[in-house]
């Protein structure tokens, strides 16, 4: 079987393989972690594997190998990219900066190594609003997530949060609506709703909980039943947490496609051939890790 050659491959090589709340239930199965954006951070720093394969899109990949410059950085499937991720250009932060030279640049960590060479700090979902709150300036420049963007202007109103792009989003999580929390609201009125962030404000101001998909991991004990806004495949990873509650996807057409690139034989090919590694520039890489080093410091 595929998976035993995967597991097999492991041990010889060294290696260890990472994978995203969002990867497909085959690939979540061979991870030897599953995680979101942080505790995958996380993780790739405190591995003392030779070899990262990264099972998830394109930016993540570049984080590892940012935070792991001598350890060979695979991604199974290069062409699994993170739309959003490619909204923000690093022109776009440098107009902005032109404009408010007193700003601060808090970039998600959702974008590309060569925007987070030109952030002063990074942040994810889980600490956006406190990566914001921790910065020494009342103007923000904030990207690419305008969703996010929203959220924690909301949750910090003492700054001025300035969207980069104005436009920036996520192609699933702008597919949920109110009418979408008032459908499930109807059908199950016991269950609790969780949103993700990076929904849009009209959905995560009517849930019950509003969390990265690692919050999602850490709070879903609170209760026995789930409406999950965020992609489909996280209900798979919250029921292999909690196998004794309920989890509904709120949309099934919430499908990250190019998370779902990723299959089982990529892994093991990638691996096997040690093939599609990834490399940053060594003058991106630099500026990039410190922003992201300022993160791990403040959360």
């Amino acid at each position: 079987m595929v998976r035993e050659k995967i597991e097999r491959l492991k041990k010889e090589k060294n290696a260890i393989i990472l994978a995203h709340n969002y990867q497909l239930p085959e690939v979540q199965d061979v991870a030897d972690f599953v995680g979101d954006s942080l505790e995958l951070s996380r993780k790739a720093v405190e591995s003392d594997a030779e070899i990262i394969v990264f099972c998830g899109v394109d930016f993540m990949a570049e984080t590892a190998k940012i935070l792991n410059p001598d350890k060979k950085v695979l991604h199974p499937v290069p062409d699994a990219r993170c739309p959003m991720a490619h909204m923000l250009l690093p022109e776009m932060i440098e107009e902005e900066k032109r404009k408010h030279p007193e700003a601060k640049v808090v970039l998600y960590i959702n974008t590309t190594a060569e925007c987070k060479a030109h952030a002063d700090v990074i942040c994810t979902s889980a600490n956006a609003v406190k990566v914001v709150e921790s910065v020494e300036s009342d103007v923000v420049i904030f990207g690419p997530d305008a969703n996010l963007a929203e959220y924690v202007q909301s949750r910090v109103p003492e700054k001025k949060i300035i969207p980069v792009p104005r436009f920036g989003k996520c192609v699933v999580h702008v597919l949920f609506t109110r009418e979408d929390v008032e459908k499930w609201r109807r059908k199950l009125p016991h269950a609790k709703i969780v949103a993700h962030p990076e929904c849009r404000k009209e959905v995560w101001s009517l849930a019950d909980l509003v969390a990265s998909t690692g919050g999602m991991v850490r709070n879903a004990c609170k209760h026995d039943s789930w409406i999950v806004f965020t992609e489909k495949e996280m209900c798979y990873r919250l029921k292999k947490v909690y196998p004794e509650k309920e989890f509904y996807p709120a949309r099934d057409d919430a499908v990250c496609l190019n998370m779902k690139k990723i299959t089982l034989k990529d892994v093991y090919r990638s691996l096997a051939e040690e093939k599609h590694e990834v490399n940053v520039p060594e003058e991106v890489a630099v500026k990039a890790k410190k922003a992201i080093e300022r993160m791990l410091e403040i959360v």
